[in-house]
C-alpha cells in the first residue's frame, strides 16, 4: 500500500476499532476468551484479511488461496471475529454454537472441522510454523503460487518444535512462507523474558537464515502494512529466503485495565468491565 493512501488507513483504524468492540462483546456473551493476546493481533489481522491476503469471504476454500495458519490458536475469537464482520456469520449464530454440546461449530480453539475458513485446527502451541512449513513445501511441489502465513505467539516459543521449523523454512528456501511473531512479551504466567527469554529474537531468526522484518508499533495498521509491502516475491526458479516478521505489540491492547497485565491473559468479563472497555477502545484509537 502506498504511504500516501490515508483514507484506506483510516477505513482500517476504523475496522480495527470495530472488530475490538465486537471482540469484546463476543466474549463478555460466551463467558470466556483470551482477551490479552486477542486484542494485540487485532491489527495485523485486520491488514491480512482485509489488505494482504488473496483470500475471498465467499469462497474461503478457492484454491489458489494463501493460506493463513493461527498457531495462538487460543486466540481464534479474533478470526471469529472477522469472519462475521465480512458476513460469515452472525454474532448471535456464533454465540449459540460456541462450545455447545450438540451443535458446537466454534471453540476456544478453533476446530478446522467445523469452520471451513480455518486452515488448521489449533490447540497445542508449536504446531503451526512447523506445519506451515510442510504446506510452504507442498506449494512448492505442486508449482502454487499461494503464499502461506502463520501468526505465532512470543510465548510460543518457548516450544522446541517452532525452531525446528525455523531451521527447515531456511534449509528449503521456502520463499512462499511468513512468519509473523506476536511479540505482546507476555505469557499466561508473566512477562516473557522472565519466564523464558527469547531475545534477541531477530538476531536469532536471521541466524537460522531468515528474512526477517520487525516492525516497531505492530498495534498501527500503517507501520504494519509498510511491513507487509516489503516482503520479497517469491521466486520458484531461484528461491530465497522465508521471511519473518517481529510485531511488537501490546497484551490487551485498546483496554487499560488490560494492557501488559498477563492476569488478563484468559478468562471472562463482566457487565461493569464490558462498558469501561468499550470505552477505552473508543478513546485510545489511533487519531491519523
Amino acid at each position: 500500500m502506498e504511504k500516501t493512501d490515508r483514507k484506506r488507513i483510516v477505513e482500517l483504524d476504523d475496522k480495527c476499532l470495530k472488530i475490538r468492540e465486537d471482540l469484546l462483546t463476543f466474549i463478555f456473551r460466551i463467558g470466556m476468551g483470551h482477551l490479552g493476546g486477542e486484542l494485540s493481533i487485532v491489527e495485523m489481522c485486520v491488514a491480512l484479511y482485509y489488505e494482504y491476503m488473496h483470500w475471498d469471504p465467499q469462497n474461503v476454500k478457492m484454491e489458489d488461496r494463501d493460506r493463513f495458519i493461527l498457531s495462538k490458536g487460543h486466540c481464534s475469537e479474533t478470526l471469529y471475529t472477522i469472519y462475521q464482520d465480512m458476513g460469515l456469520y452472525t454474532l448471535d449464530y456464533m454465540v449459540e454454537h460456541f462450545e455447545t454440546l450438540d451443535t458446537a461449530k466454534f471453540g476456544m480453539h478453533s476446530n478446522r472441522k467445523y469452520v471451513p475458513a480455518i486452515e488448521l485446527s489449533a490447540g497445542s502451541l508449536g504446531h503451526g510454523l512447523p506445519v506451515a512449513v510442510g504446506m510452504a513445501l507442498g506449494a512448492r511441489y505442486r508449482k502454487a503460487s499461494w503464499k502461506t502465513i502463520v501468526l505465532v505467539g512470543d510465548g510460543e516459543l518457548d516450544e522446541g518444535t517452532n525452531w525446528e521449523a525455523l531451521m527447515a523454512g531456511a534449509h528449503y528456501k521456502l520463499d512462499n512462507l511468513i512468519a509473523i511473531l506476536d511479540k505482546n512479551s507476555v505469557q499466561m504466567t508473566g512477562f516473557t523474558k522472565d519466564v523464558m527469554n527469547s531475545d534477541p529474537i531477530a538476531d536469532k531468526v536471521q541466524a537460522f537464515g531468515w528474512n526477517c522484518i520487525e516492525i516497531e508499533d505492530g498495534n498501527d495498521i500503517l507501520q504494519v502494512l509498510e511491513a507487509l509491502g516489503k516482503i520479497p516475491e517469491s521466486n520458484p526458479k531461484n528461491p530465497g529466503k522465508p521471511t519473518f516478521i517481529v510485531s511488537n505489540t501490546v497484551k490487551g491492547k485498546g483496554v487499560d485495565f488490560m494492557e501488559n497485565n498477563y492476569k488478563w491473559h484468559g478468562g471472562g468479563i463482566a457487565k461493569e468491565q464490558l462498558v469501561e472497555a468499550l470505552a477505552d477502545v473508543r478513546k485510545n484509537r489511533k487519531v491519523r
